[in-house]
């Protein structure tokens, strides 16, 4: 049986995912989007660096958000201007984080699922007098849905598992931004803390396994469910 301390880190660490797959997924899309069906210069560059959180070394990206956040950074500067606060040691750090490490998986099933649409069935209601607008919501759209579910439940997995580029961006401060990984992280640290580490690892394979499983199921009765019209 999990403690209270426990519970409120799996609580913390659904919040950080949640929060942060909810602000990319829209961001994710749009990326997909341009890089599915854009022509333009640049296109390999943008498509790489996008994808750059994939290859890098987590503790590379943290420090990277930590140089664009911090109060003297360019967004930290903004945000501190207009808030009067800071993401850095906060749970929206964190969020932040999860976010810039999810990108990329989100951006490659949503972008594999958009490439995957018949653009004769778009061409088909552009010759029956459909505008590109009503081309997008009635066909390309929905004919992605699998692909956006898939991608955003898998960067929800992908938030959970967050760990680099978290505890160098926001450090690792119990009850704000101390995530799953980070809480195994410093049980580890502690002898005599075997059976914590146990619990909150078997939490954290059982969250990633049901998010993977959801994601499939989803997809599936996605593919069901949306016709074309």
């Amino acid at each position: 049986m999990l403690s209270a301390e426990q519970w409120g880190v799996v609580a913390l660490s659904l919040k950080i995912a949640g929060v942060a797959i909810g602000v990319t997924i829209p961001i994710a899309f749009a990326l997909a989007y341009l890089l599915a069906r854009g022509r333009f210069p640049g296109k390999v560059l943008v498509d790489g660096i996008v994808h750059l959180p994939l290859v890098l070394p987590p503790v590379v990206t943290g420090w990277l958000l930590l140089l664009a956040f911090a109060p003297d950074g360019p967004v930290g500067h903004v945000i501190e201007a207009v808030t009067g606060g800071t993401v850095l040691f906060r749970w929206t750090g964190a969020a932040i984080a999860a976010g810039v490490m999810a990108l990329p998986l989100m951006v490659r099933a949503m972008r594999l699922s958009i490439e995957s649409v018949d653009r004769r069935l778009e061409q088909a209601a552009r010759t029956l007098g459909a505008g590109p607008g009503r081309v997008f919501r009635t066909i390309t759209l929905p004919l992605s849905v699998p692909g956006i579910l898939a991608g955003a439940v898998l960067g929800f997995a992908r938030g959970l598992g967050e760990f680099g580029a978290t505890i160098t961006f926001v450090s690792n401060v119990p009850g704000e931004t101390q995530t799953l990984p980070l809480a195994i992280y410093s049980k580890l640290q502690v002898p005599g803390s075997e059976h914590a580490v146990v619990q909150l690892a078997l939490v954290s394979v059982a969250l990633s396994l049901g998010a993977l499983v959801v994601s499939e199921l989803l997809a599936r009765r996605a593919g069901r469910g949306f016709h074309v019209l």
